[in-house]
């Protein structure tokens, strides 16, 4: 029998999967549901190649995990078989906890709970099924072990969560700027005082990998036509949980209307063990059948909500540095309210306006050390020649105004 099964990867090649726990984990309907919700949400109207999905995100992330376990062993720094299976496990499963078109959910269909909390609370349970096997997984996880190397390995500035979506993300999309080196990254970690660090030969592929970031951010997940269409879908569920709570007929999947109907926060799930296998049940096509029916729902805002998702009649996206005025927000209602025949009130679900900040480098959050032969680190701030940190980390604050074109 063989001991591993093998995964043909586009991104990295043949990914391979030891039979066993980690077997165990990518065989759970838990990590098997991530095969129906895409990676990159909704990018894909702006990228139509970006169709990957979590399930590859998550494999793709366990294999460069066991890269950088293989490397740093070669180093010199031991790792136990069993951290390093925690390690992988932990890995594979960062991401479980993710609603359909990610970050959508979080405050339409449920609020005051992180898919991050929702993810703990699926391995809790996976642990449960697994006979308590994934105990020191969760610990990594949680950052309650002692070395906190592993956890770093999973969520720090340079994890493997973000070394995979970078490149496959940028496979995917097509942006070919967003290709990292991570092979060599990999091959460049290193450990000093319990803290990931990368050896100075690896300084320029930490620039690149930078710089990088900064890109796909600006190009792929803030794009404004992408977070334009995001914007349709939230007010679309917004629109619809409102109605099925006036107790008007919304056709939904079982498990979307146990979300539309019920208000579920951190305290609900905490006190209705139906919750999470409800929540379980989510992925994108229950969104996307709803849509398909609610296009012929006879609330015109419904309707037309959800044939600008269907039909790709993308909201118009205006993208300023200075808030725009209350004035010019409420002629824009004025208008949409005219022009469609609706109600000031029932034109805010026309109109959405949000203002985004990405902070690309934290210096306080947490920096990456560049590791020198002579056994001193230097954070990558006083290290690179080229980089200008204080750019990088600039506070950039964006408003955008998402609006129905009439």
């Amino acid at each position: 029998m063989n001991e591993h099964k093998i995964i043909n990867d586009p991104v990295f090649g043949f990914i391979k999967i030891k039979r066993g726990l980690l077997y165990d984990i990518v065989q759970h309907p838990f990590f098997q549901r991530l095969n129906r919700i895409n990676q990159l949400g909704l990018a894909s109207v702006v990228y139509p190649g970006a169709r990957h999905t979590r399930f590859q995100h998550s494999l793709g992330a366990f294999h460069l995990m066991s890269e950088a376990v293989k490397s740093l062993n070669e180093k010199g720094i031991y790792i136990f078989d069993s951290e390093a299976e925690a390690v992988q496990a932990a890995i594979l499963m960062h991401d479980i906890g993710h609603g359909p078109f990610s970050h959508v959910l979080e405050n339409t269909l449920i609020h005051g709970i992180s898919h991050e909390d929702i993810s703990l609370m699926m391995m809790e349970q996976i642990n449960h099924d697994l006979k308590g096997r994934l105990n020191l997984a969760i610990a990594i996880f949680k950052d309650e072990y002692p070395n906190k190397i592993y956890h770093q390995l999973i969520s720090s500035q340079l994890d493997m969560d973000r070394l995979d979506y970078l490149r496959r993300d940028s496979f995917y999309t097509g942006v070919t700027e967003g290709n990292i080196g991570s092979a060599r990254i990999i091959k460049m970690l290193n450990v000093m005082d319990d803290k990931l660090v990368v050896d100075s030969k690896g300084i320029y592929s930490i620039e690149n990998y930078l710089t990088t970031r900064r890109l796909m951010y600006w190009q792929v997940y803030l794009h404004k036509t992408a977070v334009g269409y995001e914007k349709i879908l939230v007010n679309t569920l917004r629109r619809a949980k409102h109605l099925f709570q006036q107790g008007e007929d919304v056709f939904a999947s079982p498990a979307l209307a146990y979300f539309m109907k019920n208000d579920v926060d951190a305290k609900w799930f905490a006190g209705h063990q139906e919750a999470l296998s409800m929540y379980a049940e989510l992925d994108d096509s229950d969104i996307w059948s709803a849509l398909k029916v609610w296009k012929h729902s006879s609330d015109k805002i419904l309707s037309t909500l959800a044939t600008d998702m269907v039909d790709r009649h993308l909201f118009k996206v205006e993208v300023t540095e200075d808030r725009p005025t209350d004035e010019y927000i409420e002629e824009k209602l004025n208008q949409i309210a005219a022009a469609m025949d609706i109600t000031k009130d029932d034109a805010r679900y026309m109109l959405t306006l949000t203002e985004i900040g990405k902070d690309m480098y934290n210096p306080e959050d947490d920096s990456i050390g560049i590791l020198y032969k002579d056994g001193t680190v230097k954070d990558i701030a006083d290290a690179s020649e080229i980089l200008n940190v204080q750019l990088l980390s600039k506070k950039i604050r964006k408003y955008y105004l998402c609006y129905q074109r009439v």
